[in-house]
């Protein structure tokens, strides 16, 4: 049964099951199933009001919510996380009737092409290209945490700092909780194509950045238990990883 649970329980999960320990700062609702010891944190990105105007001209921020770190026990049985999923929209659609939108991405920078959420339903929506950075340990790094070396650096800069940067695609999904007459509307006037045409492995893609420009590579070597430059940067400016977790820094 899902029921909403606190900051604290939610951070608990992340610490232990997974790869990234840095929450999404505007964070709303943390939801949790003690059945299939799975959690959920719904909010918004960076840039709320932009997301969902570009995806949705008529919605503002309040509309939707997006899906920030979702995470299971390692030893969860098979479709637990679809399970966990749909028990979360069960929760939404009692709980929050005023959003109309579930919106999330799927990374595919990391490999993933959403096939949790096609089991789910949602619809797909494209894709972007994003870039991040990696280090010689095979830490993800992402551009907005370069600010503690003086921002993205260029090819000699990564060259003296033994990183490499890649591009990969970040694939949209959504699923509608309004009703069908507004889930019609929403689709008429939306600036991309929603459908059920999902994408699959084939459609995972890379590249690196050389002296020559961007050329088409394998899937990048991360290593997700690395984290020295974030223990670097956290001592830096005077951060533990408990204030990372909980975003007191901010």
């Amino acid at each position: 049964m899902v029921e909403q649970i606190s900051k604290e329980q939610f951070v608990q999960m992340v610490y232990k099951y997974h790869y990234s320990k840095v929450l999404p700062k505007l964070t709303k609702i943390y939801l949790g199933d003690s059945e299939l010891n799975a959690v959920m944190s719904l909010g918004w990105g960076v840039r709320p009001l932009h997301t969902i105007k570009k995806l949705f001209p008529s919605l503002v921020s309040k509309d939707y919510l997006e899906i920030g770190k979702m995470c299971l026990n390692d030893d969860s049985p098979k479709n637990s996380e679809s399970m966990f999923i749909s028990r979360c929209i069960k929760w939404l659609k009692l709980n929050r009737p005023d959003i109309r939108v579930l919106f999330t991405w799927a990374d595919g920078m990391l490999g993933k092409a959403g096939y949790i959420y096609q089991a789910s339903n949602f619809l797909y929506g494209g894709y972007i290209w994003t870039d991040t950075y990696l280090s010689s340990y095979g830490e993800k790094i992402h551009p907005r945490s370069t600010g503690v070396i003086g921002g993205r650096p260029n090819m000699n800069k990564m060259k003296k700092l033994d990183w490499k940067q890649y591009r990969g695609k970040q694939f949209r999904y959504c699923y509608f909780l309004c009703s069908k007459k507004e889930k019609k509307i929403l689709l008429n006037e939306s600036t991309v194509d929603w459908t059920l045409n999902h994408p699959k492995d084939i459609d995972l893609e890379w590249k690196e950045r050389t002296d020559n420009g961007w050329v088409v590579c394998e899937k990048p070597p991360y290593n997700m238990k690395a984290n020295n430059f974030s223990k670097n940067a956290r001592k830096t400016k005077g951060i533990s990883e408990q204030q990372l977790l909980f975003n007191d820094y901010e």
